[in-house]
């Protein structure tokens, strides 16, 4: 048993904030051999029967000054755009055309792919993301590589090849049959495997046919457990070639809906533009919405309804979207997402509560990927993936947490300031042997 005493941040089950300025987090192996959470809460009331129970076997690590929050989780970044972040376009379908696809070319060559894999995963824990929701290209070499990676590191991750065949450039466009061969021979090889999930994985409507489509929504028919990723209703543009496209379903969002690429697991990044009847929608089939902020507002695509979302019962998550997205840093990420919340002449305005921010980025998120109780939290029984989080780590946010009143104004303290600076540590849940 490992017993770390430090502030410690968690979350009850409806979402609420839970924190301990002298807490006690307890990791010891499961049935299973990875380490889970044992008991946390605080040091005075746990710490002595802890030990007891542990007696010589007890390893305690003090932490003062520090706090340990669940690690973050990311539900929708392009794993192949790492090299694409930054780059500069008027739009979503020229920043594709211009960059995107040129770079994903080269994940034919699987030392490539694994080589960026490697960078990847290693930029993403120096962030404090400890679980994510990852495209590859169309390359199976590209998802082998990313699988092997997150494989050697014990990190939970959900990949997938992309389905891309038609209005694509040669290098990245696939052959239809021979891409839902690949998709379930790759779910044969790693859904399952140590903590690795499998995504079908469709780039978005208008680059599938409706053949593709049909048979990733049979493949996902025949692997009810595996998960589903997409694009729905990011931009304006975007929305009108879904409808020149496939004029017989009601909406973007139908066009999944129709194809059987909507339930649990399925996870559509952006939904933007959606109407009440998309929103409903989402809820009834209990697909999950990917909050992408610094890439909504980079390419200038619009502004996630948090209202209308919430109001649907709609469950969402926060993600990067890198290289549309502008950082790896869950604290980049939240910051925009309240900038989002607050626009308020395309929508309602809100002030989301900083706490609701983590929660989205965390358990929130792993509730929204069907992962519940398994990650994205520090409760008993959840995989021991945290953050240790310095909150001296600059001395403008040594000198603003130091005046936080209380939990709310300690958290936006470090969303605001925050960066990759914060993340003193990333902790995976080992498995013995």
């Amino acid at each position: 048993m490992h017993i770390y005493r430090s502030a410690l941040l968690r979350f009850a089950d409806d979402g609420q904030a839970l924190y301990e300025e002298d807490g006690l987090l307890a990791v010891a192996p499961g049935a299973d051999g990875r380490e889970r959470v044992l008991a946390a809460g605080s040091w005075q009331a746990l710490s002595a029967p802890l030990l007891a129970q542990a007696g010589a076997e007890a390893v305690v690590e003090h932490l003062p000054g520090r706090i340990i929050a669940p690690g973050f989780v990311d539900m929708h970044i392009h794993y192949p755009q790492t090299d694409v972040i930054g780059s500069p376009a008027s739009g979503l379908l020229p920043w594709l055309n211009d960059y995107t696809f040129p770079h994903e070319s080269r994940f034919v060559d699987a030392g490539y792919a694994g080589d960026v894999a490697h960078f990847f995963v290693d930029e993403l824990l120096r962030n404090g993301v400890t679980t994510a929701l990852t495209f590859a290209t169309s390359h199976p070499a590209s998802a082998d590589a990313l699988f092997a990676e997150a494989q050697k590191r014990q990190m939970r991750l959900i990949t997938g090849k992309v389905l891309q065949d038609r209005h694509s450039p040669d290098g990245v466009r696939d052959e239809t049959a021979q891409s839902l061969i690949d998709t379930e021979a790759l779910i044969r090889r790693w859904h399952g495997v140590d903590r690795l999930g499998y995504a079908i994985t469709p780039r978005f409507a208008p680059t599938s046919t409706d053949a593709q489509l049909r048979g990733a929504g049979e493949l996902a028919a025949r692997y009810g457990d595996v998960w589903i990723q997409s694009h729905v209703a990011e931009n304006l543009d975007e929305m009108a070639w879904v409808r020149e496209l496939f004029p017989d379903s009601r909406s973007y969002l139908q066009v999944y809906a129709d194809r059987g690429l909507m339930r649990e697991r399925a996870v559509y990044a952006h939904c933007i533009h959606l109407d009440d009847r998309d929103r409903a929608l989402m809820h009834e089939t209990r697909t999950a919405a990917a909050v992408s902020p610094t890439s909504n507002l980079f390419l200038a695509s619009g502004f996630f309804d948090y209202a209308k979302a919430d109001a649907a019962q709609m469950l969402y998550g926060l993600a990067s979207d890198v290289g549309g997205g502008t950082s790896f840093s869950p604290f980049r990420t939240m910051l925009a997402a309240y900038f989002v919340g607050r626009e308020g002449r395309d929508k309602q305005g809100l002030s989301l509560a900083p706490s609701h921010l983590w929660w989205q980025h965390t358990a929130g998120a792993a509730k929204a990927l069907g992962l519940p109780g398994v990650v994205g939290n520090l409760q008993p029984g959840c995989e021991a993936d945290f953050v240790v989080l310095n909150p001296q780590a600059t001395p403008l946010i040594a000198r603003k947490t130091a005046q936080a009143g209380n939990l709310e104004e300690l958290l936006f303290s470090l969303i605001v300031l925050g960066d990759d600076r914060l993340i003193e540590r990333s902790h995976i849940a080992q498995k013995a042997g």
